[in-house]
């Protein structure tokens, strides 16, 4: 039989891990990557708690385990959006550099371009 102090262990981690995992959310729509880091060390401590002595409130467990899942969406969507802005920088150090096009003989041809011209932002 589980005693009151363990309980109270489990609940403490339960909600440690809860209120990390929102705070997580918030540093993941923010973009604050830096706060993700330094969170990392004590979420991984926290899970690693809670797979050595799972609590018994599976509804709490299963809420955890949804909020990770969201996290993990949105991570995913962060690296795929930090990806997407490498790939265009490269481009545009490409374009810096000149362009690259095909003649009508088949031949490629490099283009110079002028290094002082800026890309233009729109809204």
């Amino acid at each position: 039989m589980t005693d009151d102090k363990t309980k109270n262990t489990e609940r403490d981690g339960v909600v440690a891990l809860n209120t990390l995992l929102d705070a997580e959310r918030e540093a993941l729509l923010q973009g604050d990557l830096e706060s993700l880091a330094d969170m990392l060390p004590t979420k991984e401590a926290l899970i690693e708690d809670m797979n050595e002595a799972p609590p018994a409130d599976i509804a709490a467990v299963q809420a955890l385990g949804g909020k990770v899942r969201r996290n993990q969406l949105l991570l995913d969507g962060a690296l795929e959006g930090i990806r997407a802005a490498v790939k265009r920088m490269a481009e545009m150090r490409e374009i810096r550099a000149g362009l690259e096009t095909y003649g009508a003989d088949g031949q490629k041809r490099q283009i110079a371009t002028d290094a002082t011209n800026s890309v233009e932002k729109r809204a």
